[in-house]
């Protein structure tokens, strides 16, 4: 039996699932067509199972909104948004974040390199200006993320300092650790070497002893926004290196009573450098713990094969470069009919869902956001005259 015209078409929960009243997710496409459904635009009137994101509706034939569409957050996902600049990547991400929020025991951590997601604050979020321990990072991991050679004088004893500091499950500081660096058994030129890089990364002001544990970052179900707007490269990485790996550890450990949701924008800035372990961790991983994890990017290309071929979500705004084309074919299976690629949409706001779970491919509208989107470009046209006085 077809459920009525507006209930949720629910991605990322099979036909084993059940909602609310006992009917499973798959009823929507059972007896009719999900895309030439009617449905309302209303994403807050829809009738929706519990723990679902509304982001939208599936986009019909004749360009009007179909049947209302939603992200399962029952469970733990793996997800990536893939879309060229200015098509809506930053924007779905907002939307997701918003509904995770508004659902009851997950909570969403959102990685914002470019200082667009403040508009979450509007949702009960706060924008969080980073500060991770430096134990966070593996003492093998700090040369790579000084940008030393791990085999080199200072690289070795960078690496050896800090693991003699965190033995034992101290939390040492920067200024602790260069002065054990002072004090070590090595050529003067090693340990000043040693010493400047780490002065270096104090300067970067996202190391603190003091730090709150990661797992804070979740502990109310508000959204947090980490602000990694203008932060150095190699900082912002282990930033995302300590709050993805916290968040795991604190599943496991018990410490965190929701199931987190990783946002990361901009992901491919991520995947080449000292985060990548613990995204990968994720992507592998955290289906186990709890620990959910979706990818944004307008460079696929950028992002490794497991980032592609470990999500059981994936949402496609328009590409043109041949070569993140050429990622997108990597989603395609057995299940699908014809080419991924040749069934873009054109317009902003649209997107093309795969969807593991119920080995379905259709077109999406995204709705519009509830809290302010800050990721739209500033055209010169809407710049005050008197700025030019």
């Amino acid at each position: 039996m077809p459920r009525p015209p507006g209930r949720v078409y629910v991605l990322g929960r099979d036909e084993t699932d059940s909602d609310s009243d006992g009917e499973t997710s798959r009823d929507d496409v059972s007896d009719r067509d999900p895309e030439t459904a009617l449905g309302g635009e209303s994403d807050r009137d829809a009738d929706r199972p519990p723990h679902t994101a509304r982001i939208g509706s599936f986009l019909a034939r004749d360009g009007s909104a179909g049947a209302p569409v939603g992200v399962d957050l029952d469970r733990p996902h793996a997800g990536v948004v893939f879309g060229k600049r200015g098509t809506g990547k930053s924007y779905t991400l907002g939307v997701l974040a918003e509904e995770i929020a508004d659902s009851d025991g997950v909570v969403p951590v959102v990685v914002d390199p470019m200082g667009v997601f403040g508009g979450l604050e509007a949702a009960g979020g706060r924008v969080v200006d980073p500060a991770v321990r430096p134990a966070s990072i593996p003492p093998s991991t700090w040369p790579d993320l000084l940008g030393l050679d791990p085999a080199s004088g200072p690289g070795s004893l960078v690496w050896r300092v800090v693991a003699d500091a965190v033995d034992g499950g101290s939390s040492p500081s920067l200024a602790t650790l260069r002065e054990a660096v002072a004090g070590a058994d090595a050529p003067a030129e090693t340990r000043r070497a040693a010493a400047n890089h780490l002065r270096l990364a104090a300067s970067w002001g996202v190391f603190d002893a003091d730090a709150r544990p990661v797992a804070s970052l979740a502990a109310d179900g508000d959204p947090a926004v980490l602000n990694l707007a203008g932060v150095p490269d190699a900082a912002a990485a282990a930033v995302v290196r300590a709050v993805a790996r916290g968040l795991y550890d604190a599943r496991i450990d018990g410490d965190l009573p929701r199931l987190p949701w990783l946002l990361v924008d901009e992901a491919h800035a991520f995947f080449d450098g000292v985060a990548e372990p613990a995204l990968r961790t994720l992507l592998t991983r955290g289906r186990a713990p709890g620990v959910s994890l979706v990818c944004a990017t307008q460079r696929p290309a950028a992002l490794p094969s497991v980032a592609v071929s470990q999500s059981d979500l994936l949402v496609s705004h328009r590409l043109t470069a041949a070569r993140d084309v050429d990622r997108l074919a990597e989603a395609e299976a057995t299940y699908l009919a014809g080419d991924l690629a040749s069934r873009l949409p054109e317009g902003v706001g649209e997107a093309l869902v795969v969807d593991d779970a119920t080995e379905t491919a259709h077109t999406v509208r995204i709705r519009e956001r509830r809290t302010p989107h800050e990721g739209e470009s500033p055209r010169a046209s809407r710049l005050p005259d008197a700025a030019f006085q």
